[in-house]
């Protein structure tokens, strides 16, 4: 079954992990973990010296706190859009976190992330 066909509840099973895993590693700001699941696109724009100079210049980026819940999905086009309502161990407030999945070579991939 494709990515496409799934219930929202199916497509958070496999979002969760994923966006656990971003925020683990960014949080100990590790390149190779951080994207071990993104898609060749994302790759390409998120090299090591990018990364490196946003997690140097947004606290936010680096002290998110686990365990956070997904609340919705998108679907446009080839993609679905989760939605996380996360939060930091530093930084009061709620952020709207987002990761884009895709498929590529028969696997689902990251194609976006963002914290906003």
């Amino acid at each position: 079954m494709s990515l496409l066909e799934k219930s929202d509840e199916e497509i958070i099973k496999i979002a969760d992990p994923m966006w656990d895993n971003l925020v683990k590693c960014s949080n100990i700001k590790d390149y190779g973990g951080f994207t071990r699941d993104f898609s060749s696109q994302m790759l390409y724009g998120a090299n090591e010296v990018e990364l490196g100079k946003q997690w140097a210049n947004n606290e936010l980026i680096s002290t998110l706190k686990e365990g956070c819940k997904a609340f919705g999905c998108l679907r446009r086009g080839d993609y679905i859009t989760v939605l996380y309502r996360q939060t930091s161990s530093k930084i009061p407030g709620e952020f709207l976190g987002r990761i884009v999945l895709g498929e590529e070579g028969g696997e689902v991939k990251v194609f976006g992330a963002t914290i906003f």
